[in-house]
């Protein structure tokens, strides 16, 4: 059998950069060099400040680069010297969770790996299958034809992504009736033809995977003349729009149907946490939204760089003009994002959240406080929230007993940061 010593990885993002890290450790017979256009980012491989933040990862990196690990911006050089390359060669899905990445690939459920029925696609999934048998037992190692692989990654993240759109469209159902989407995932959940995974209700799902997976099942249902499988799944994606426009209403509503120049503080950026990822965010989704109310935001996450967050912000489909420079601030700690704001609004589940001083951050706060949890991570102090004098706002249940009324007269347009964006008239 063709035996791999060396392999080229084009890419050196989220996907690329952990994968082939991992490959390296786990074979140090096997020179691994991951390539990328991106000098910057090849520079930062390179460097001791790794350019995406993932628990485990620098310890992975460095144990290896320079020996059997090399990353470079030599594409060419890398290609004609590699005995196989990522994503050219065959289709080798990942199924990688931000944050738990680097324990993915060590303990995968699976590896799938899928190519031609011809001997030559045979031969290469044989010899991508040796690689990986490094560590992951032979049970766990699936293969499977080109297209059975590539249908695979996109229907398990749909699957995932239609669990929580699930859920968040029984939060909305919740807070209507006095029910707790927490204790209706419980229930529903210890039933073990659902199980209780991706049952947690929130502000609405993120990342690069998502939404991207589910949007190309549309597609190829719409080019393979299949319009009733394409609306099924559309239906997935604009549930996760809904429950962030309903989160966002919610947040003026509560704020006597007005956020204009009043200060927000915006806990977390990244799409979830022990991430620096931002891609689809819903933090960037609320952000326009509460912007496009003329509030002043003041935004804080403990991993994601200000350049990111004012980047996001700055795409032409999320903002305009110069309402970036005018209403947003990027806060050094939570405590500086809440003081004098109106409302402290969690849009990232980071522990850290737990742990703040919430009597602290109410003396600074303008009264009546409010508290939008959009990631429930606060569930078990609300008694002692409200007791501090919080009115507390959270997904899928009605916390306030004593509430200060409004009238919901707000409804927030739907966006997309694929979409042109929309000009509104100057006044």
């Amino acid at each position: 059998m063709f035996e791999i010593k060396k392999i080229c990885c084009i890419g050196a993002g989220y996907v690329g950069g952990p994968t082939c890290s991992v490959i390296a450790q786990m074979c140090p017979s096997i020179k691994v060099t991951v390539v990328d256009v991106n000098e910057a980012r090849i520079n930062a491989w390179n460097s001791d400040t790794l350019p995406i933040y993932e628990p485990g990862l620098k310890e992975v990196v460095e144990s290896c680069r320079g020996r059997n690990l090399f990353f470079s911006t030599s594409i060419d050089d890398a290609i004609r010297e590699a005995d196989l390359v990522f994503i050219s060669v065959l289709s080798n899905p990942e199924f990688l969770a931000e944050g738990t990445a680097i324990k993915d690939l060590k303990n995968p459920d699976r590896v799938l790996i899928g190519g031609d029925d011809s001997p030559e696609g045979q031969k290469a999934v044989r010899a991508l299958c040796a690689v990986y048998e490094h560590w992951v037992p032979k049970e766990k190692i699936l293969t499977t034809n080109t297209w059975s692989s590539e249908l695979s990654k996109l229907a398990a993240n749909a699957f995932l992504a239609q669990r929580i759109s699930s859920i968040n469209s029984i939060s909305a159902l919740c807070e209507a009736t006095g029910a707790d989407v927490e204790e209706v995932a419980r229930a529903i959940g210890t039933d073990q033809r659902i199980g209780n995974k991706f049952l947690k209700a929130s502000v609405g799902f993120g990342g690069s995977c998502f939404q991207k997976d589910v949007l190309n099942l549309v597609y190829l249902c719409e080019a393979l003349n299949l319009p009733e499988v394409a609306r099924y799944w559309q239906q997935v994606i604009d549930m996760n729009d809904y429950q962030r426009r309903r989160f966002a209403s919610r947040i003026i509503d509560s704020l006597f149907n007005t956020v204009t120049d009043k200060k927000i503080a915006i806990l977390g950026f990244a799409f979830k946490k022990d991430t620096g990822d931002t891609r689809e965010s819903s933090s960037i989704y609320i952000s326009k939204y509460l912007m496009d109310e003329g509030a002043k935001l003041h935004i804080y996450d403990p991993k994601v760089p200000h350049e990111q967050i004012l980047l996001d912000l700055s795409h032409p489909g999320v903002s305009e003009d110069n309402q970036v420079s005018r209403l947003v601030t990027i806060s050094e700690d939570p405590y500086e994002a809440c003081d004098g704001a109106h409302a402290l609004v969690i849009c990232t589940e980071w522990d850290m959240f737990k742990e703040l001083d919430y009597e602290r951050i109410h003396k600074k706060m303008l009264k009546p406080a409010f508290i939008f949890d959009g990631r429930r991570v606060l569930d078990d102090l609300h008694n002692e929230l409200q007791v501090i004098g919080f009115q507390i706002e959270t997904i899928g249940k009605k916390v306030s007993a004593k509430r200060i009324p409004f009238a919901s007269s707000c409804e927030i347009p739907k966006f997309s940061l694929q979409d042109p964006p929309l000009k509104k008239p100057r006044v």
